[in-house]
């Protein structure tokens, strides 16, 4: 009977010196994980096998910022779900307001996508076509992009733009507008504008394999210099190259219009 009671006592001490020890240890795990995750927010890295325990918010500066912090997302979002990186980075600046706008910020929602009937995520309030409308919202944006992504890919009116080749931005920004997404008719022209702005579609060719690594053809003639237009070339990014604006570009080779093909001939610098 003595020895069962010693047992017995000895069993209580060893479950009650335990509970602490447990509890210091799940304190531990728990502080390092906020550190952990801290650390990817300060450092804009993001783990998509990682589900965030609290809301983080990126505190966005600038076009440029928004590009860096989210690229790797929109990159990842391209092959698993095959949208265009470059047209997934051109509405987020565009409808986020380059994650700096006022749903995004207190939703994390990029895209500005409603509740609609079945979401049982978490729900921010913000007025748009009504007020106080419902809109998703995401405790990491990574959950934002890619619930926009799988938005476009289970809508039938979406479908035939997954067709359309993955470096064609131009069709895919006009398909967007096609199928209904946007109602301004100008929608189409502003993503092409932000994507050749910021070269948002080198992200496409790095998804596809097709980086290149090209040095710009240029010819001497004894007129001055001529640049071949090439695929991804627009009068905006030809301009910049070579230290012109656009209006003297299309001055030197007497254009009506912006439109360029490949293969032109572009006067680049005039010897007269």
């Amino acid at each position: 009977m003595i020895n069962k009671n010693y047992f017995l006592v000895c069993f209580v001490l060893i479950l009650v010196s335990c509970g602490p020890k447990k509890q210091v240890v799940e304190a531990e795990n728990t502080a390092r994980r906020t550190k952990e995750i801290r650390k990817r927010q300060e450092q804009k890295e993001w783990e998509p096998n990682v589900a965030p325990e609290k809301f983080i918010f990126f505190d966005i500066r600038s076009t440029e910022d928004y590009i860096q912090t989210f690229k790797e997302i929109a990159k990842q979002n391209m092959v698993d779900y095959g949208i265009p990186s470059s047209i997934t980075l051109a509405q987020g600046i565009l409808e986020s307001a380059s994650g700096r706008g006022e749903l995004t910020r207190k939703s994390n929602n990029h895209f500005g996508i409603k509740c609609h009937q079945g979401w049982t995520g978490d729900r921010a309030y913000h007025d748009d076509d009504e007020k106080g409308e419902c809109f998703r919202r995401y405790n990491h944006p990574m959950y934002s992009f890619s619930d926009h992504s799988q938005f476009l890919t289970k809508r039938d009116r979406y479908a035939f733009l997954f067709d359309l080749e993955k470096d064609d931005y131009k069709a895919w920004a006009r398909g967007l507008r096609k199928a209904g997404y946007a109602t301004d008719k100008r929608y189409p022209q502003k993503l092409i504008s932000l994507i050749e702005r910021y070269r948002l579609y080198e992200y496409d060719e790095e998804v596809l394999g097709k980086k290149r690594n090209r040095k710009p053809v240029v010819l001497n003639v004894p007129s001055g210099e001529i640049y071949i237009v090439a695929k991804g070339d627009t009068l905006y990014s030809i301009s910049r190259k070579y230290g012109l604006t656009v209006n003297e570009l299309m001055q030197l080779n007497k254009l009506d219009s912006t439109n360029i093909d490949i293969g032109q001939q572009l006067i680049i610098k005039s010897s007269k």
